[in-house]
């Protein structure tokens, strides 16, 4: 018996780019079965420079271990294929573009209709409702949207920059994978399916959650306050740099300057969080200086004693290398790392260690290292998925199996509604 927390679970994913697919990903890891819908050309990001024809690193790194079937969605005679589909389907994932889901009537709420016992996981980039519903957005303009590309802080040429891993999007994936897990649990309970809806902008304003916290009270009134001098400012043309001076933030920024960031050392940058009085006492300690301003109530005004000690510190761990000062402060419990570059996380004895890496036999493009399911379930619950069939390779065994007959599918691919490989 399959110890896989979604055996038996059939997945219809129309998606494209991210979240949708890596959280399909996710649940065919999981066991479930998943056929991917893809255009007749392939999802675009079979195209980003491909290891072999149709194969890509970005493919790869969320579509692995499904079925896919090339099909034309808006050719009336693709409905009868869809049709199928979702009849013998648990659960359909989608993020078309506003407006697309309801002209291919594949929306929740005529699913929900016809499909009763469906679970229909939708991904938008700004929510369902509100004035920006029926925008387009991807994970750059989603996080300059939601406040994370602000929170985040990262400045390039004067102005505020993503990072480039597109968070938000994966953040997203993961939600929506849980959302599914969620729906599925209770259609077990009650036997009714439903709708999960996420966003992009909301799966963002997570990742920024310590920063989205207001007392009305406290906070209210010098927020308005600072959003009338900003809308001043914008009107007059001031830089972002004297915009984001002028932003509040939860976080004790004197402290931050000192126990919470990054350093130089004499070959290596490290990382260093001290995120308690105890930390910050043993991380001064080991660098050999003092901190009058811990004892401090309130640290609000000791801006310019931590722009000093910042300095002296700087110098300080610039004269030992970065493994030194690792273990000297591994040595008394400071949370501290290199900042590593992401191709060094391959070779990494702690990722191998916890096997964080598989490789993935590939039919056309060889061996290829991949990151192993982010979660794990004893009794391998979550295994590493295979590749996913060449496009259109699966067509006719898929439609087969959904009952059209030998002289339908060579009718639908005369009709150019799918092809086969």
């Amino acid at each position: 018996m399959s110890q896989q927390p979604f055996d038996g679970v059939r997945v219809v994913e129309f998606g494209q780019f991210v979240a949708v697919p890596f959280a399909a990903q996710l649940l065919a890891e999981g066991g479930a079965h998943v056929i991917k819908i893809e255009a007749l050309g392939g999802d675009p990001t079979r195209q980003l420079r491909p290891l072999a024809p149709g194969e890509t690193r970005t493919f790869l790194s969320r579509n692995r271990g499904k079925h896919s079937l090339p099909l034309a969605l808006r050719d009336p005679g693709a409905k009868p294929v869809i049709d199928a589909l979702l009849a013998r389907a648990d659960v359909a994932l989608m993020n078309f573009r506003p407006g697309l889901a309801e002209k291919l009537d594949l929306d929740a709420v005529t699913l929900a209709e016809r499909f009763p016992r469906l679970i229909v996981g939708t991904v938008t980039a700004f929510g369902k409702e509100g004035p920006d519903a029926g925008y387009a957005g991807m994970d750059i303009v989603v996080q300059a949207r939601s406040g994370l590309m602000a929170a985040n802080g990262r400045i390039v040429d004067n102005r505020p920059a993503p990072g480039d891993p597109v968070s938000a999007d994966y953040m997203c994936a993961m939600t929506l994978a849980f959302g599914v897990s969620a729906a599925l649990l209770r259609r077990e309970r009650t036997g009714r399916g439903g709708s999960v809806d996420t966003s992009l902008m909301q799966a963002a304003m997570t990742l920024a959650n310590n920063q989205l916290v207001r007392s009305e009270e406290q906070d209210g009134p010098r927020h308005r306050a600072v959003l009338e001098k900003l809308a001043e400012q914008r009107a007059a043309g001031v830089s972002y740099a004297d915009q984001l001076a002028g932003i509040p933030s939860v976080r004790a920024l004197p402290l931050m300057k000192v126990y919470f960031r990054t350093y130089e050392t004499a070959d290596a940058v490290i990382a260093i969080a001290c995120g308690s009085h105890s930390l910050r006492v043993k991380f001064i300690d080991v660098v050999g200086l003092a901190d009058p301003g811990l004892d401090a109530v309130d640290d609000s005004g000791l801006g310019a004693h931590y722009d000093v000690l910042m300095a002296k510190i700087e110098v300080v761990l610039r004269n030992q290398p970065s493994a030194e000062w690792i273990d000297r402060l591994h040595e008394v419990g400071v949370p501290v790392s290199l900042v590593k570059f992401p191709l060094e996380l391959f070779d990494d004895p702690q990722a191998e260690a916890n096997d964080m890496f598989h490789t993935l036999e590939h039919p056309t493009a060889g061996d290829v290292k991949m990151l192993s399911p982010p979660v794990r379930l004893e009794e391998d619950g979550f295994t590493p998925a295979a590749p996913t069939a060449a496009l259109g390779s699966e067509t006719e065994s898929i439609l087969l199996e959904l009952g059209f007959s030998q002289t339908q599918i060579d009718e639908l691919v005369d009709g150019k509604v799918t092809h086969r490989g």
